[in-house]
């Protein structure tokens, strides 16, 4: 009898596990927006990137899992190096791999994979050094003046071959050991691709590409997709006269911006064909990160060609088995470029943020108003073994707020009835608008009520708002300030008719303390101040 219950178990065990690896994560388009499901469920990303040598032993890792268990996350991006998963060539060591697997397991994290195979900012680091050493099997790219770069050349198929067939060997390994349990849920293959010093490769094998026509699929793209292509990108093409034949000169023009192009294409032609090859072993979603470049800095000074906004069409065109792109942060424009990437139906993901004093007010910000995949700061771990900062505590306690409203953010996602504020010095007041109403979002510090108010630095605020019923609305954050108007009603008059604040357990709301006087500024206001993150559920009414 109690063996054939243990059998039961075991079959049943089986049975879930087979199941979930039929339903292995994806992305799913929920009203207007894109949302990632694991496990058959949806799934926020409250995430953390860690430093980009510290997975590379267990050992450097054991310090590392109780702070990232301090602080919230449900998710860590861990590079997975090509040098260290083949170190001779054909012969593949898992063990690191299935190591991190089980240890996430454990710690209740899941693992977006960061693929270090011929580049990683740019430069092929990380490339086997087999693959470094053979250079005449694998090419390097040159500059314009023909200097060898530390970079691989996109343009030679043994290179391609021996990349696919380690991504491969990978994406097999991760599903045979994690189809069951879903711990790995996203992959990057690549990291910040993009040509340095040059605008574009100038060896042998890219000047031979570069003289040819280009790509029937490529300009078959653009011609269909003419009226959805990104004005910058249109202007480009347009400035040239539309032409769909000749080669790359002739196409687009003579300058760096056609350098720049043509290099877009065959770095995402590789790329798009090695996720492709992963995507046969196991279907996970990807996605491919940009460094992002800055203002009047030319192509080849920043990463020429990588998935950047102006020449997104171009990776669009020549990758589509990747599943969207994504901006990495280490400038200053956040909503700048949260905006240019979610056009054309491109999902957001911020996967790498400096760490700094923003992320707690931009997790919100990215998570409320774009309705983002995830958010994650860099460098996640810090100091192990050092008490949290104050920036590390903040973060912690926006993920433990978001993770508690995640039910509402999916049950209302892509409905446009959520928002999310973004404030500081320089921009300390932002409107919006819910249903009938109107809202005013101000910073804290804006209107004095706190002892920091007259510093020269304010630290970054935020919050996000969710609409539940014709007057019911729910407002996690901190420091921020609201005030309301009804759109509908000429005199605009509204009052707060009841604000509770409070927490959710077990999915249900649980009242801690009913607002009302000082807490509420008499009932003009819904705030929280800048060291109070906290959820409030609030109604409002109109009064003559």
């Amino acid at each position: 009898m109690i063996r054939t219950i243990f059998l039961l178990i075991i079959i049943s065990i089986i049975q879930v596990q087979n199941l979930l690896a039929q339903q292995i994560p994806h992305l799913q388009k929920v009203g207007n927006e894109q949302q990632l499901i694991v496990s058959g469920k949806p799934f926020l990303i409250l995430g953390g990137e860690l430093g980009n040598s510290t997975a590379t032993t267990m050992e450097s890792m054991e310090p590392v899992w109780p702070r990232l268990d301090s602080l919230n996350l449900n998710t860590i991006l861990v590079p997975v190096y090509w040098e260290l998963l083949e170190p001779k060539e054909g012969e593949f060591q898992y063990k690191l791999v299935e190591d991190l697997i089980i240890e996430a397991r454990k710690h209740d994290l899941k693992l977006t994979f960061l693929w270090f195979g011929a580049w990683k900012n740019s430069m092929s680091s990380h490339a086997p050094a087999w693959v470094k050493l053979d250079q005449q099997r694998f090419p390097r790219a040159k500059s314009e003046s023909g200097e060898s770069q530390e970079i691989l050349t996109p343009f030679s198929e043994e290179t391609l071959e021996a990349e696919i067939n380690a991504y491969r060997h990978l994406m097999r390994h991760i599903k045979g050991v994690d189809a069951g349990h879903q711990t790995v849920i996203l992959m990057q293959p690549e990291n910040e691709i993009g040509m340095l010093s040059s605008a574009r490769d100038h060896s042998r094998l890219a000047n031979r590409k570069f003289k040819e026509e280009v790509p029937a699929d490529l300009i078959q793209y653009f011609q269909k997709n003419r009226s959805e292509l990104n004005p910058e990108f249109l202007e480009v093409w347009k400035k040239n006269g539309f032409k769909t034949e000749g080669n790359w000169a002739e196409v687009f023009g003579k300058g760096l911006h056609t350098d720049e192009i043509f290099m877009a294409y065959y770095f995402a032609k590789y790329t798009n064909q090695i996720s492709a090859a992963g995507k046969e072993e196991y279907a996970l979603p990807t996605f491919v990160n940009a460094a992002l470049n800055r203002p009047d800095v030319k192509p080849g000074d920043y990463p020429s060609a990588g998935p950047l906004p102006h020449i997104l069409d171009v990776w669009k065109a020549a990758s589509p088995e990747i599943d969207f792109y994504a901006p990495d942060f280490y400038n200053p424009r956040f909503k700048h470029w949260n905006d240019l990437y979610v056009r054309q139906d491109n999902p957001l993901f911020v996967p790498e943020h400096r760490f700094d004093n923003t992320v707690a007010a931009k997790a919100l910000y990215t998570i409320g108003h774009y309705e983002a995949l995830g958010f994650s700061p860099f460098s996640i771990e810090q100091i192990p073994g050092e008490p949290l900062s104050h920036k590390e505590k903040k973060l912690a306690e926006v993920y433990k707020v978001i993770d508690q409203i995640k039910p509402l953010l999916n049950k209302y996602r892509g409905q446009g009835k959520i928002e999310g504020v973004l404030l500081d010095k320089e921009v300390s007041e932002a409107k919006f608008v819910l249903g009938d109403y109107e809202f005013t979002a101000e910073h804290t510090f804006n209107l004095g009520w706190e002892p920091d108010a007259a510093s020269e630095e304010w630290e970054p605020s935020g919050a996000i708002i969710i609409q539940t019923g014709e007057n019911e609305f729910y407002f996690a954050g901190f420091g921020v300030s609201l005030k309301m108007k009804n759109l509908k009603d000429k005199s605009g008059r509204v009052g707060i008719l009841k604000t509770d604040l409070g927490c959710f357990e077990d999915d249900q709301w649980k009242v801690y303390r009913h607002l009302n006087g000082d807490q509420t500024h008499q009932g003009r206001h819904i705030r929280s101040f800048v060291d109070d993150v906290s959820i409030q559920r609030f109604e409002l009414y109109k009064y003559d």
